[in-house]
């Protein structure tokens, strides 16, 4: 598949939000785009994926890609970040820090990538059941003489066959684990966290006035409002609504890490263990708390690990961007995931429109100028944040870790999301700030 005559092509490895995000952004500067995506078709909304929180520089990015994007209808504000120490042993509680006016968004995973990928202009293509295989840089003929590019190889999930795919750019949107990302850092490893992450999210459609739900917003009033941290000895939950009628819920838990095989983060787990979890809920938490845990089907466990800052975003002389969680493995404190995907594609098709057909080494350059240093200051940070709030040691050689119930308000206050570099909005392209 050849890149059609006079255009010029980038080929996004990723459908995944970051692969679609950067498909948009790339469109808006006069690109065409092609996705590879090994997956057989987009989330279908509902019921695929988990919960996000969505700050209002990605909210105003996403109201340009998606016509109507419908804020009230498709998102729940989270207007109060809420951090509250929980005694296990008499269930008592007692707020850390309070801080209002938060003004992220919370929405649902699979609802995004499909109002995402609904949205996309005609200058894109997305090949589902694609799976990336590798990439060469090459010499491309548009009729006009030779310029740079890169062919990607993919192979159709469904009859085996190979193709290649030529473009003037490959975006790596490919995550955490990205192949893409190996090629140029083979000696970069993933950095376990120490901790491992039980995640859920409960759907009360019908069961709105049932005992399970009012005595959750008993515990929580404030739930489709606010997002709800709650910190035990060495052990932390998360807590908030998604629109639709869904509870989104997240425990972490210290311990060794575990062996996965594969690429993927998650783990589907036993009955006995998911057994186990739920006990140690109700020991540890309220028992508001262990019993939407207890009752939320097929909760799965997610591995947290994240990556020490890289060196560069743009490889291969100027023809390989990465962005998203290929470019920067993050953990989830702090929100930034999703976020930092976003601004990436933005700030991406802006570096692109700004240079127009000059060759994309010039527009890469400055995208990593302009993300860099934004990508690596909120990874450490959010890195300090979990293993603050998992009562772990900040640094190597620490003796002590943070201490929920002697906390003084001066020192719950390092617990607010507030406190992530570029909190009130990263630097941008069409902004002027750089």
């Amino acid at each position: 598949m050849a890149p059609e005559m006079g255009g010029r092509v980038a080929v996004v490895v990723g459908g995944s939000v970051a692969g679609l995000a950067c498909a948009h952004a790339v469109a808006a500067a006069g690109w065409k785009a092609v996705v590879l995506e090994k997956a057989a078709g987009p989330a279908a909304g509902g019921g695929t994926g988990a919960g996000l929180g969505l700050d209002a520089q990605s909210m105003e990015t996403l109201a340009r890609w998606i016509p109507g994007w419908g804020l009230d209808a498709a998102t729940l504000p989270l207007a109060v970040d809420l951090n509250r120490a929980t005694d296990s042993e008499t269930k008592a509680a007692r707020t850390l820090t309070r801080d209002e006016g938060f003004d992220f968004r919370a929405a649902h995973w699979g609802e995004l990538h499909r109002r995402l990928h609904e949205a996309l202009p005609a200058a894109v293509t997305v090949h589902w059941g694609h799976q990336f295989l590798s990439f060469e840089v090459s010499d491309l003929d548009d009729g006009g003489g030779k310029r740079g590019g890169v062919v990607a190889t993919a192979r159709l999930l469904g009859t085996g066959e190979t193709v290649e795919v030529a473009g003037d750019l490959l975006v790596a949107a490919d995550g955490c684990t990205s192949s893409i990302r190996r090629r140029f850092l083979p000696d970069l490893k993933l950095r376990y966290s120490g901790y491992c992450a039980w995640r859920g999210v409960f759907d009360f459609t019908g069961k709105e006035s049932s005992g399970i739900i009012t005595g959750i917003r008993r515990a929580y009033p404030e739930l489709g409002s606010c997002l709800y941290f709650d910190l035990a000895e060495k052990t932390h939950a998360v807590l908030y609504e998604l629109p639709g009628n869904r509870l989104n819920w997240l425990w972490y838990i210290n311990g060794p890490e575990p062996e996965l095989t594969g690429s993927s983060v998650t783990m589907k787990v036993s009955d006995a263990t998911l057994a186990g979890m739920q006990e140690d809920a109700e020991r540890v938490w309220s028992p508001e708390l262990a019993r939407l845990i207890r009752e939320t089907a097929e909760p799965f466990v997610n591995v947290i690990y994240d990556a020490d800052p890289l060196p560069r975003l743009s490889w291969a002389g100027g023809s390989v961007a990465l962005v998203g969680d290929a470019a920067h493995p993050t953990t989830p404190h702090g929100l930034r995931s999703t976020n930092m995907s976003v601004h990436d594609a933005r700030v991406l098709g802006e570096c692109l429109a700004r240079w127009g057909q000059t060759p994309p080494p010039r527009a890469l350059a400055e995208y990593e100028a302009a993300r860099l240093p934004v990508v690596a200051a909120q990874v450490l940070h959010a890195r300090r944040l979990g293993r603050l709030k998992q009562g772990l040691p900040v640094e190597d050689g620490d003796t002590g870790a943070f201490d929920a119930w002697a906390a003084t308000a001066e020192d719950a206050l390092q617990l607010r999301q507030r406190g992530m570099p570029y909190f009130g909005g990263a630097p941008t392209v069409d902004g002027g700030s750089l």
